[in-house]
């Protein structure tokens, strides 16, 4: 067997899949697909959109429909969106049900009710770069995880000038977020804590916590007898803090290979433990990889501590992977959740939710028109009226057919801005309707 010249847990590991983990990714799945095409639908001044248009633009968007599947895919979820004839075109639109709006406004409320703990963490994450400072875009990409605002430049760093210092830098012509100054009470880790607690809680051995990780194997997992031992070792090897600045010590010896390789794993368990859902994906863990000094194969390197994270391949047919931190999570589910983690997980019960329980018109499904002119058909399900005090918002929208709405929204997808020039056709084919 392969063993690691820096430690003695050995490099090669199988991985060993944990169902609870994977459920999460493939629920997720289907609510990222449902948030993009709720990204279309509020990306319009009326916030609404013809059944037409929702094929073209899932095209546009690369979403893996065929022709004519992007509409079909709508009436899957009906407690999310709602279709409805148009009461003077007289064509099928859709737009966000009730529910969903009240989701959105939620999960606005809760990102504005956390941005002080959004600055802490910023501040935090900024500390662990070897030189202060972190690219602008890697943090936009990021964002969502850490619990940033869409518009997080200006509303936390240019907010916050005794904090964050933000400048251009010449060679490179990129944006730098800069910590102006370190703060000592912020760079304890979260595993440190954990280690307190545990500490007084079970009575262990003073040495065997002091450098040691939360560790649970995933079921199945096959724990040799030197395994455990190699395990037991490596617990109590010493290494530097994530927040440490490591430049002046000399990482040519043996044992300043083993604290980085433990360094390197501290780093990842403080920087999920970052992020608001203790998990992130593994492409944008890379994107902090030189600025934190972390293996070039972060994927071997995961898997080699497999009891401390899970590295899930679910949610996007093998091209994605999702890092989750194991200690974080119990039979798939935060185990001790925020506002801005139950915000989001309405949207994936609203989706999980089953269509059967939805009250549909038939004949609006198979638009079917009315012989009658004056009969116009403009439907509201009665499951728009129900069962809306398990959101905890007491908020009323209003939908506005001529354009306006009282929602304002903060939350549009990136990938969306193309819309524009598609609006104007429309507005000149309604024109010559």
């Amino acid at each position: 067997m392969l063993m690691s010249q820096s430690t003695s847990i050995p490099k090669k590991q199988d991985r060993v899949r944990d169902h609870g983990f994977d459920n999460y990714m493939e629920a997720e799945k289907k609510t990222r697909k449902v948030l993009k095409f709720q990204s279309l639908i509020l990306s319009q001044p009326s916030q609404t959109l013809p059944i037409s248009r929702f094929d073209s633009l899932a095209r546009r968007l690369c979403l893996g429909f065929k022709e004519n599947e992007a509409a079909a895919y709508l009436l899957k979820f009906p407690h999310v969106f709602e279709i409805y004839e148009h009461p003077v075109l007289r064509i099928l639109f859709c737009r966000l049900t009730q529910k969903a709006l009240l989701q959105i406004e939620q999960e606005k409320q809760a990102l504005h009710a956390q941005l002080p703990d959004a600055v802490t963490r910023l501040r935090k994450l900024v500390m662990m770069s070897n030189t202060g400072r972190l690219r602008l875009e890697h943090v936009r990409i990021a964002r969502k995880e850490f619990g940033l605002p869409d518009d997080f430049e200006y509303s936390v760093i240019l907010k916050y000038p005794e904090f964050f210092r933000l400048f251009d830098a010449r060679d490179t012509r990129n944006k730098y977020i800069e910590i102006v100054e370190r703060d000592p009470e912020l760079a304890i880790c979260a595993i440190e804590k954990v280690r307190e607690r545990e500490y007084r809680e079970k009575g262990l051995d003073a040495e065997d916590v002091r450098f040691s990780f939360l560790v649970n194997f995933p079921p199945g997992f096959k724990i040799g007898k030197y395994y455990r031992i190699a395990v037991w070792k490596w617990q109590r090897v010493p290494y530097w803090s994530p927040y440490e600045n490591v430049s002046g010590y000399d990482l040519r010896s043996l044992e300043a290979l083993k604290r980085m390789e433990k360094r390197a794993v501290a780093t990842i368990h403080e920087l999920l433990s970052l992020t608001v859902e203790k998990k992130i994906s593994l492409e944008r863990i890379a994107h902090f990889r030189m600025a934190m000094n972390l293996p070039k194969k972060l994927k071997d390197f995961l898997l080699q501590h497999q009891g401390i994270f899970y590295v899930s391949t679910r949610g996007n047919y093998g091209k994605l992977h999702t890092v989750f931190l194991r200690e974080a999570y119990r039979k798939g589910e935060l185990i001790e959740p925020n506002d801005l983690y139950l915000a989001r997980r309405k949207l994936g019960e609203l989706v999980l939710l089953s269509s059967r329980k939805a009250k549909v018109d038939k004949e609006l499904v198979s638009y079917r028109r009315d012989t009658e002119v004056d009969d116009i058909v403009c439907v509201r399900p009665d499951y728009m009226e129900n069962d809306l005090k398990d959101f905890g918002v007491e908020y009323e929208i209003e939908h506005d057919e001529e354009g306006k709405d009282s929602l304002d929204y903060d939350f549009v997808s990136d990938d969306i801005d193309e819309t524009e020039d598609l609006d104007e056709r429309m507005d000149e084919k309604e024109d010559t309707v």
